[in-house]
């Protein structure tokens, strides 16, 4: 694929709608939907060296043997998800401040140990260019419910027994069921 152009279609509050042309190897023009937490994209180096959106928590109990997952209600989809805790990085905020603040207001939880910050990654590389990070590590406290207003998420702890009894009854997020799934049959 050869790229052409990028046209902004559509500017929102949260995400701007762009129509990216490019040119298939046979010669034949392809103009591709995609949308993106980048309200300013104008070239080709924008749609992939960008800031990093939001951050992405995998998190086990201070035991590892149980791991915290949301169940928030996802408008796109108008159900019940689970999904791995997550939210947008604020500006001024590294990956490490976000997943504290962001664990906080949607669980009340503490982070109180980072393992790992995962290399960037895709959040929904079919349709956006929107880029996340995962943060591993270890969280600890009471669960209390989200401080949103807008968002209804509850948040549990989860052994890998309850994990695959779930995994065959409930929606989850792709990647999160991915991870849940190995994390669940690991050292059966």
């Amino acid at each position: 694929m050869k790229f052409r152009s990028i046209k902004k279609i559509l500017e929102s509050k949260f995400i701007t709608r762009y129509n990216l042309e490019y040119e298939t190897e046979t010669g034949k023009n392809k103009v591709y939907e995609m949308i993106s937490r980048n309200p300013d994209i104008k070239d080709f180096a924008q749609l992939h060296d960008g800031r990093v959106d939001a951050v992405v928590m995998i998190l086990h109990d201070e035991t590892g043997e149980q791991i915290l997952l949301s169940r928030e209600f996802r408008m796109a989809v108008g159900e019940w998800v689970y999904n791995f805790p997550a939210g947008l990085i604020d500006a001024g905020e590294d990956a490490a401040s976000a997943a504290g603040r962001e664990l906080r207001e949607e669980t009340g939880l503490k982070l109180s140990h980072i393992d790992e910050i995962w290399l960037e990654s895709y959040s929904a590389v079919g349709f956006s260019n929107e880029k996340n990070i995962v943060v591993t590590g270890t969280a600890s406290g009471e669960i209390r419910p989200s401080d949103s207003d807008f968002e209804e998420i509850e948040a549990f702890w989860y052994t890998k027994a309850e994990i695959r009894a779930l995994l065959k009854v409930a929606r989850f997020a792709a990647r999160t069921q991915a991870y849940c799934a190995l994390w669940s049959k690991k050292d059966i």
